[in-house]
């Protein structure tokens, strides 16, 4: 079967990351479509002809687009949507039913997966929703279609002459490390690609594990199932990257990087040993590191980590059920910046409990610890999280809350004391505190005076601050 996979053209001149809880609008990364080149390594594996289009990373414009699928023969096409994009993204279905009306369309989306139904209604134009589990399910429904009965491929949603079915859940692929390499051919170059800030070309992103066994109420991947390649895997993929690209920047993507301790530091080590010579970033929770540990990652080319802290206030934690500290974010965060890893900190206003006294709490503990950087959200709540039934039970959304209104820049929702406005007043009041605090700027100025090799980093993201905060009033970006 000939098939085209294609990432959507940037939201308004916006870079989209559309990859599984990062389904958002980040003005300031553009990466990768990972998992559509995942997608492509295992179709190809079963001997279909596969074509990519990545207009997000190389800033097509619609025209363009339409233009591209217009003169590609593909049988179906394979594309991905995120909430806030959502009337943006499934734009391709409709190009795509215009030049080739008999070809299926498919569209991927984690974070609306608990509404198929009205995913599928909102689309008259698209065939197939793939909900998740999109590395067993996407095979499965190629080999379907070819026999006409999609009733037994599970994690879709389909369309049966005029009625929507939807199909019982998928399971994950048993063994992940049987996942060929990512089809990274299909891309140009990863020169267009960064996080973040603009440095560290040629630069893409990685995982080492999906899924999340923790239980806190907002986020869509709790509670999933936790997949995990091993550390041999992960660095035969470096390699690769490394000989093909000569990759200089790694983002591991995962949810919890260090959730397996010992493949960590096999990987860390693995890279050390081997003279890969990358800078690598992860993502993690603060009680799953220690000094130890943070010591064996940096001498393995760990240059940054990103904590979820939340909120410096332990009754949102509790709340949140988090499952983790305030001490433990602050030791967290200081052990990380001992070693020289730039420390980056997520957090939240509005989860429930929140109140003046709360935010203020958030403000004085990011004053405290002084993270390298920081990214301040309202609390989105999306679709089949336990933060969304709290919402509609307290009266905080509507039931039936439009979901392209969840950006994580603006309140969606209130709180019981606190309106929308309120929350995204405390965001960028929180943003004001920070960056006019002089010793967060000299602790930044003394890092890079010790790590001269982040100078042209620093100085880049410096001109983001001033731009995200002076001119776009920090919408659509962090």
């Amino acid at each position: 079967m000939r098939i085209l996979l294609l990432n959507p053209p940037r939201f308004h001149g916006i870079p989209v990351i559309r990859e599984e809880r990062c389904e958002i609008t980040e003005r300031y990364s553009v990466l990768p479509p990972y998992s559509l080149l995942q997608v492509a390594s295992i179709l190809r594996a079963g001997d279909h002809e596969v074509q990519l289009i990545d207009a997000n990373g190389w800033n097509l414009s619609w025209k363009e687009v339409d233009e591209r699928v217009k003169n590609t023969k593909y049988d179906l096409l394979i594309f991905r949507f995120t909430p806030t994009t959502f009337d943006w993204d499934i734009k391709i279905a409709s190009i795509s039913k215009k030049s080739h009306p008999s070809a299926l369309t498919v569209g991927i989306c984690w974070t609306l997966r608990t509404f198929p139904r009205r995913v599928m209604q909102n689309v008259i134009d698209l065939d197939v929703y793939i909900m998740h589990e999109y590395e067993a399910v996407a095979p499965s429904l190629v080999s379907a279609i070819s026999g006409g009965d999609l009733s037994s491929v599970q994690g879709i949603a389909y369309r049966n002459s005029n009625e929507i079915r939807v199909n019982d859940p998928a399971k994950p692929i048993s063994d992940w490390d049987s996942i060929p390499l990512p089809a990274y051919d299909l891309l140009p170059s990863l020169e267009n690609y960064f996080i973040n800030t603009p440095h560290g070309s040629p630069f893409t992103i990685t995982y080492a594990s999906k899924g999340c066994p923790y239980s806190c109420i907002f986020c869509t991947e709790r509670n999933t199932k936790l997949k995990k390649r091993s550390a041999q895997s992960i660095l035969n993929e470096l390699r690769y990257l490394k000989e093909k690209f000569s990759i200089k920047t790694i983002s591991f993507f995962d949810e919890t990087f260090t959730i397996d301790r010992d493949r960590a530091i096999a990987i860390a080590e693995g890279i050390r040993e081997e003279k890969l010579r990358m800078v690598w970033y992860c993502n993690t929770r603060v009680d799953l590191v220690n000094r130890d540990l943070l010591k064996i990652m940096h001498d393995g080319g760990c240059r940054g980590i990103s904590y979820g802290i939340e909120s410096g206030s332990q009754e949102i934690l509790n709340n949140a059920r988090k499952g983790t500290t305030v001490e433990q974010a602050e030791d967290a965060i200081r052990w990380a910046k001992e070693f020289g890893i730039k420390v980056y900190c997520s957090f939240i206003f509005g989860l429930p409990g929140e109140n003046e006294r709360t935010i203020k709490e958030t403000i004085k503990f990011v004053k405290r610890t002084l993270p390298t950087g920081a990214m301040f959200n309202v609390a989105v709540p999306y679709p089949g999280t336990e933060l969304h039934r709290i919402a509609v039970d307290k009266g905080w959304i509507k039931e039936d809350a439009n979901w392209q209104w969840m950006y994580q820049h603006q309140a969606v929702m209130r709180v019981d004391g606190l309106s929308q406005e309120d929350l995204d007043k405390a965001r960028i009041r929180a943003y004001r505190a920070l960056y006019s605090y002089p010793k967060w700027w000299l602790q930044n100025a003394r890092h890079v005076i010790r790590h001269f090799d982040d100078f042209s980093l620093a100085t880049r993201y410096v001109v983001k601050i001033m731009k995200n905060y002076i001119f776009h009033k920090m919408v659509h970006a962090h």
